[in-house]
């Protein structure tokens, strides 16, 4: 039986972006994108949830453990919505939303510090092999 953390991200997959504010950022992330706050650790990292996905804020500077920024994969349900209410707040969208031969969804925006966001939406269930992927492990 697996040991269950309360105190952790139940994500398989936890993506950790960098920002110099972190209450800026998460402000941010939930007008932005909806994201809702999980957990706060002091005030230099939150874990927020997006539907079943986690996402964690942390600080950004050169003595802080993340110093780089990061891109970052969205699952959302509207792709066109939540592009249209990032750029609301600001977001820089550098690719449109375009639906792709994978059967995704896809924009592409920039954030208020730099990070890219990419928003995804499955519009079709497309075998791999009919764009030249390969499943591996589906």
């Amino acid at each position: 039986m697996a040991v269950v953390n309360r105190s952790a991200p139940p994500c398989g997959v936890i993506p950790v972006v960098a920002y110099p504010d972190v209450d800026a950022a998460v402000t941010w992330l939930q007008a932005a994108f909806g994201l809702r706050v999980r957990l706060r650790i002091a005030s230099h990292r939150v874990q927020m949830w997006h539907g079943k996905a986690c996402v964690i804020v942390g600080e950004q500077g050169p003595d802080k453990q993340w110093g780089t920024k990061s891109s970052t994969m969205l699952r959302v349900e509207d792709v066109d919505a939540v592009c249209a209410r990032a750029r609301e707040h600001g977001a820089s969208v550098t690719h449109e939303p375009q639906t792709h031969m994978y059967g995704e969804r896809q924009a592409t925006l920039e954030d208020f510090a730099g990070h890219r966001w990419t928003l995804t939406q499955t519009v079709e269930d497309v075998d791999p092999a009919a764009w030249g992927g390969e499943a591996v492990e589906l």
